[in-house]
């Protein structure tokens, strides 16, 4: 039962990479590999490292993501402030 739960999240861990790789909103590019590391934290919890679990779970996931979107928003706010900087692939503000 617990190798078809990990076989299920795998499919949908490869599943959000690709995601990650072709939508064209960097937004939901930055969660969707969120994503592969929430999913891959509930993994190694089924495999009984509750600790890589952990520390997966808020390195990867959590603070990974929050610090890509912060980047992010920093990025486009400086190209609202300096109209010379390149439009960001998937930057739909203007």
């Amino acid at each position: 039962m617990i190798l078809m739960i990990i076989i299920i999240l795998g499919i949908i861990m490869i599943f959000a990479a690709f995601m990650a790789v072709y939508y064209k909103n960097l937004v939901s590019a930055i969660l969707s590999a969120g994503v592969i590391s929430l999913l891959a934290s509930i993994i190694y919890v089924l495999l009984a490292a509750p600790d890589v679990a952990m520390t997966e779970a808020a390195i990867g996931s959590g603070l990974t993501t929050v610090v890509f979107l912060y980047a992010f928003n920093k990025i486009r706010k400086m190209k609202h402030e300096d109209p010379t900087i390149v439009k960001l692939k998937g930057d739909n503000d203007g």
